[in-house]
């Protein structure tokens, strides 16, 4: 079991600082967006390549920030039925939900987006706009997100068993005791 903690812990550090990033990404896309207004309104300048870039860190903020959502305890669910319930049927819940849907869904989706994002890489797949962006970056990330959600799945699973063996305390494996995050 010790093994398996410290691994999950690993994964909790390696997704903290892909989130740190994800967080930077959201002002690159405020930046972005703000100034392809000002060029289009005040210009009449317009170029598809920096609306797919918005596109492009906005997905990214939200496929590179599920696994620290997930960490932290934060996505969505049913609050008024768990937090009724006792910390160590909360952990045998979270135990069943990831096993059976969590970590399949996301592997999955991680497997699926390797091949999509191969062929866009071999073939230099672009975007049919004119001006548009290369696609791989996009399918890249999906692969990234998917997999590292997949990764975090694994961490609160082994957290939530440490907890049911009495290895963690039951509010251990809960993201939510350390500091917010800040970019």
């Amino acid at each position: 079991m010790s093994f398996a903690l410290r691994l999950a812990h690993g994964i909790d550090a390696l997704n903290e600082r892909i989130a740190r990033l994800a967080a930077w990404l959201v002002l690159a896309a405020v930046v972005i967006s703000a100034g392809n207004a000002i060029s289009r309104k005040a210009f009449s300048l317009s170029s598809n390549a920096w609306l797919e870039l918005q596109w492009y860190l906005f997905g990214a903020v939200f496929l590179l920030g599920a696994s620290w959502t997930l960490k932290r305890n934060e996505h969505v669910r049913i609050d008024v039925l768990s937090s009724r319930l006792a910390p160590r049927t909360r952990a045998w819940i979270d135990v069943v939900g990831h096993a059976l849907f969590l970590l399949p869904f996301a592997f999955v989706h991680a497997t699926t987006a390797v091949p999509f994002f191969l062929l866009s890489w071999r073939t230099g797949e672009v975007s049919p706009n004119a001006g548009g962006l290369p696609l791989w970056p996009a399918k890249l990330l999906v692969l990234v997100g998917f997999t590292m959600l997949l990764a975090q799945g694994v961490s609160e699973l082994v957290k939530k068993i440490a907890v049911l063996r009495g290895a963690l305390p039951d509010d251990a494996d809960d993201g939510r005791a350390g500091p917010g995050l800040t970019a």
